[in-house]
């Protein structure tokens, strides 16, 4: 259609600016003479390995080129590793000179200069493996496919840049091994542009939102900064050899591609590193907020280290032990892509009684000059003053930099000694000791919570911020979710008293645990337990949590939770509570916390040791898993991630960076969760205040203060507003008060009513508000009446079939069975309803065109509407079946289709009249079905015959018998020379044409002055050519195609897109 924006159009845009921006030679796949069951451009490869191996003989770059293209059986993910292995680090070689063996390494890329390596852009690139595909676009890293883009046409509504996820997905079952070569899969439809990898989830895919690592205008990314920042030359090879990593975690591996922060931050803490080794030793502080990747941004820096200041040794230090093992996990996880394995200390220096299996920091780092990654907690630095290393190549990593590292300074406290009398004793600040342990060392901090700004001492032993990705910029871009908070204090009847001493615990937080202090609070401390703990209030909270769960947050995602207790004691009690109200939940309740030697008998089995807490651990992250609620106190409350869990009930006062830690367990992304939520039981307002004070201005402006009932309530009144507004004249309280037949009729007549022609715009206004209407709700459910809430469900169950009948980029086939499957899973989540629901209450079987009693109900349908959008639909599907398949029909029946419909849009028709035009067409449809069967006639034959017979006249000239003899004579020969590919080489072409034209001359065909039906049956053998599964012989039956029809997913508005070389328009 012209005047529309094609997906060919768009994907030519992409190709000029890759060529004239970027610099890449261009290839048009079918001038390309090569071998189609290849992924790789041999002819490119070769040239390249001899060209960046020139010192190697023949026999070396055979052997690599056998490696490269011979790898041994596994899933796709392990052989591209051992791919990206190959890539990043070269191909290890033996080969024989004049009988002697040597070995070497085949290098695939010069990562030193970029001008040595092919960079090409390809498309129409056909690839045969189960089936024939042809990916949008390639790009070619001296002949490997090394990014693979597929495109969605930026001016249709029904495909976005999910369709395009979902064609990778497709790709990676019918071409599995153009992945093996894979580093980077892009989807992108102009207005969203996203990079991920072959085992990137959809929403892990991320876009890329600057060229040049300037964090301005980053909300909306233009198309071509994404293609810009990403596929420059040096930025790719660099992108390819230092910020794709492998994390195996257990059986599976996942395969990270650095975010654009994590790119930039990491390149500019290598500079910082490279000027303070010969400076102050003072590398910088990297603050990305958490949850943003900030434990990879490690991995990247570490790796990058290796070679920026040639093989230095890395200390990480963190100053706790499960948040050492979490860390240590991720590096652990990554050995591969860092080349060494890191080790744990276990002791300051090796005695005479440590065990064999032990690790001395000081022995450790005595014994080596370079290399090497050793993890260490503060406390190791603490238990002697003699210093560790005087090495100056060593690079401490500190995680979480200003938890125990203050105190620079060292400071004088008066104690009396065993005889009562006064001293003075010199008390050394903690990051003074590290300091002079390691005085020659160069020091880095990562954070996820700002610095504080009265926390003069981190400043001191790190320097200033390198980088900051703050909360705002982490949520605009995906990487993290949001955290909101409600407040249910009230619910726990708590008295004047006791609410001023949980005040006074914060005022003794916010000290920084000054020993006097400390000393004061004990007293109060020993109160609050007494108060916090009292069976009545622990009483009323339990309940309390069990009510908002079971009504609010269990039919949420995964429906994980997590209770945060004041202490082990209160834990426990919570814990006892919670399953003598349900007896049922051994399984979905479990307690995480350390055990100690005074616990009482009871709690040691359900404490459990080590590797009941792994087990644990293993179980809550597993979203399938029964284990839904977690109670702890201090474990997990830090580096623990479970994506899916969106609920935390805070029982705890905690301030600063400790309770920014803890929230943030709920603000990871999963699948379309809205943000996490926090139930808060102890008042952390002003404390949540309080902490955000040292974040960036913006974060303070738009999480300064998430109080849902101030933010997603009074959005959740405004957005119901709106939907009440736009369905004003229709009744739908029978939704509400009725039967479930009467609310389901209630629900298709308001679809009816929605998707009315009159109301285009205001249709996809509604999905919109009604969609913020459903994330409002999803945060603030507890405090909304149930009246509100029923209407809130009625517009979601709206919305979500409007989606699924417009089929707004789902690419789904429509189907009877799931719509009712989703509405009533909806309803039982939402509003508790257990009835069951039929939405076409009438139909009982499965929409099909083929079944003429389906389309006598539908013509009866009092829905007139949403027949239209059905019929619409089905024959869409049909349509599109026929456009890959049978030329003729598809240009006869998207005719008639777009006629009826463009009658009907512009008024012409009415509902009737549009309905009964369309039924008329499904039986032609039907009919047309039948015809092959009729004829003796496969349906590919039948195409051929459609085509041969396209001109009215032709059968004044031929018996019906002469046209099925040609007919059968042409599919024969096409099915013989099928392996010569039409989109190998016009000459292939060519040859193509000769054959068919020289059958059709045999045959007389077409009579004179018909020179044009030619034209017609060389499309269709084009067609059936291009669509031809060229791996198997069979041919499709009319049985298999009528099964054959579902899988399509048709649209609309063009018809059949014929994809143009790079640089033709299509118009004209």
């Amino acid at each position: 259609m012209p005047g529309l924006y094609t997906e060919a159009d768009y994907e030519n845009s992409v190709i000029e600016l890759f060529r004239n921006e970027l610099g890449y030679e261009y290839a048009y796949g079918p001038d390309i003479e090569r071998d189609f069951y290849s992924p790789l451009y041999e002819e490119v490869l070769l040239d390249s390995l001899y060209n960046l191996n020139r010192d190697l003989p023949d026999d070396a770059i055979q052997d690599a080129l056998f490696k490269l293209k011979n790898f041994e059986n596994g899933e796709l993910v392990q052989k591209n590793a051992v791919f990206m292995d190959y890539l990043q680090n070269g191909i290890p070689v033996r080969y024989f000179v004049g009988g002697e063996e040597h070995s070497s390494i085949v290098y695939l890329v010069d990562y030193k200069n970029p001008d040595n390596n092919s960079f090409i852009v390809a498309n129409q690139w056909t690839f045969i493996e189960n089936s024939n595909k042809r990916p949008d676009i390639l790009l070619f890293l001296n002949g490997i496919p090394v990014v693979i883009v597929e495109l969605k046409s930026p001016s249709r509504e029904e495909t976005d840049a999910s369709a395009a996820y979902r064609q990778l997905r497709n790709y990676m079952k019918e071409i599995p091994s153009m992945f093996i070569y894979n580093a980077i899969c892009v989807m992108s439809d102009q207005m969203t542009s996203k990079a991920g990898t072959i085992t990137s989830g959809e929403d892990r895919f991320m876009e890329w939102k600057t060229v040049d690592g300037s964090y301005e205008n980053t909300q909306y990314a233009q198309f071509d900064t994404f293609f810009q920042g990403m596929f420059q030359k040096e930025r790719l090879l660099d992108l390819i050899k230092n910020f794709i990593c492998f994390s195996n975690e257990g059986v599976n591996s996942f395969k990270i591609l650095a975010g654009y922060h994590q790119y930039f931050a990491v390149r500019k803490a290598i500079e910082s590193t490279k000027r303070a080794t010969v400076t102050d030793g003072k590398g910088g502080v990297f603050w990305h907020t958490q949850g943003s990747g900030k434990s990879l941004s490690m991995v990247f820096y570490a790796h990058l280290l290796q070679e920026a200041l040639d093989s230095p040794t890395i200390v990480v230090l963190t100053d706790r032990n499960d948040l050492d093992d979490q860390l240590f996990g991720q590096f652990a996880k990554c050995k591969d892509f860092l080349r060494q394995e890191p080790v744990h200390a276990t002791c300051r220096k090796l005695t005479e009684t440590s065990s064999k299996n032990d690790v001395g920091l000081k022995d450790w780092l005595e014994g080596r000059q370079a290399n090497g990654i050793i993890f260490t907690t503060m406390q190791k630095f603490e238990e002697s003053h003699e210093a560790l290393s005087e090495r100056r190549n060593i690079i401490v990593m500190a995680d979480e930099a200003h938890r125990g590292q203050y105190g620079l300074t060292e400071k004088i406290k008066m104690t009396k000694n065993e005889d009562g009398e006064e001293i003075a004793k010199r008390v050394v600040g903690t990051a003074r000791i590290i300091r002079n342990s390691l005085p020659n060392a160069t020091y880095i901090g990562f954070t996820g919570t700002p610095i504080s700004s009265k926390d003069r001492s981190t400043r001191e032993v790190f320097g200033d911020y390198i980088d900051i990705y703050d909360m705002t910029q982490a949520v605009e871009d995906g990487a993290t979710r949001p955290v909101y908070y409600e407040s249910r204090v009230i619910k726990l009847n708590l008295d004047e008293a006791t609410l001023h001493m949980i005040d006074a615990e914060y005022e003794i937080m916010a000290h920084n645990a000054d020993p006097e202090v400390i000393e004061k609070s004990k007293k109060t401390l020993g109160q609050m337990e007494a108060i916090l703990g009292n069976d009545n209030t622990i009483n009323s909270l339990v309940c309390d949590i069990l009510e908002h769960y079971e009504n609010y947050r269990e039919g949420l995602l995964t429906g994980k939770a997590m209770i945060v207790a004041y202490s082990r004691p209160i834990a426990m009690k919570i814990y006892k509570r919670i399953l003598e109200l349900r007896p049922d939940w051994t399984e979905k309740v479990s307690i995480v916390m350390t055990g100690g030697n005074n616990d009482p008998e009871e709690w040691h089995d359900i404490i459990g040791n080590k590797r009941h807490k792994d087990e644990l651990a293993k179980k809550f992250k597993d979203n399938n898993s029964p284990m839904k609620i977690a109670i702890v106190v201090d474990m997990w409350l830090t580096g623990f991630d479970v994506p899916s869990l969106a609920t935390m009930y805070v029982y705890k006062p905690m301030s600063g960076y400790n309770l920014m830690q803890a929230i943030a367990r709920v603000n990871r992304v999963f699948r379309d969760k809205e943000g996490g939520l926090v139930v808060d039981y102890v008042g952390i307002a002003n404390a949540l205040k309080q902490a955000m004070n040292d974040y960036t201005t913006r974060d303070k402006k738009n999480y300064g203060d998430t109080d849902v009932a101030k933010v997603a309530y009074p959005k959740f009144i405004e957005k119901l507003g709106v939907c009440r507004d736009m369905f004003h004249g229709f009744d739908y309280t029978k939704f509400t008060t009725g039967t479930d037949l009467e609310r389901a009729k209630t629900i298709s007549g308001a679809v009816n009513y929605i998707i009315a022609r009159e109301k285009d715009k205001e249709k996809d206004t509604f999905i919109k508000e009604a969609l913020m209407l459903h994330q409002a709700l999803s945060l603030c459910s507890s405090m909304v009446c149930e009246a509100d809430r029923f209407e809130a469900a009625f517009f979601e169950s709206v919305r979500v079939l409007v989606l699924r009948l417009t089929n707004a980029g789902s690419g789904k086939k429509i189907s009877l069975p799931e719509m009712n499957a989703r509405i009533n899973e909806l309803l039982k989540q939402s509003i508790k309803s257990e009835g069951v629901i039929n939405l076409f209450s009438d139909m009982q079987e499965e929409f099909s065109l083929f079944d003429p009693k389906f389309l006598e109900e539908i013509s009866k349908m009092k829905e007139k509407n949403l027949a239209i959008e059905l019929l619409k639909k089905l024959i869409a599907e049909q349509v599109s079946v026929y456009r890959r398949t049978n030329v003729v029909k598809s240009e006869k029946f998207s005719e008639i289709m777009q006629r009826a419909i463009n009658a009907y849009l512009n008024g012409m028709l009415t509902n009737e009249e549009v309905i009964a035009e369309m039924l008329k067409l499904a039986k032609q449809l039907a009919e047309a079905h039948k015809e092959g069967e009729q004829l003796g006639l496969t349906a590919d034959e039948l195409a051929f015959y459609d085509a041969l017979t396209k001109p009215q006249a032709i059968k004044d000239f031929y018996k019906n018998e002469e046209l099925i003899a040609i007919t059968k004579e042409l599919a024969d020969t096409l099915r013989r020379n099928k392996t010569i590919d039409w989109q190998r080489k016009e000459s292939a072409r060519a040859k193509m044409r000769t054959l068919i034209k020289r059958l059709l001359k045999k045959h007389k065909y077409p009579p004179e002055g018909m020179a044009d039906a030619v034209q017609t049956v060389m499309t269709q053998c084009e067609l059936w050519t291009d669509n031809n599964d060229m791996m198997s012989d069979k041919v499709v039956s009319f049985q298999e195609h009528k099964a054959y029809i579902y899988e399509s997913k048709a649209t609309y508005s063009m018809a059949a897109e014929e994809t143009a070389p790079y640089g033709t328009n299509k118009d004209k």
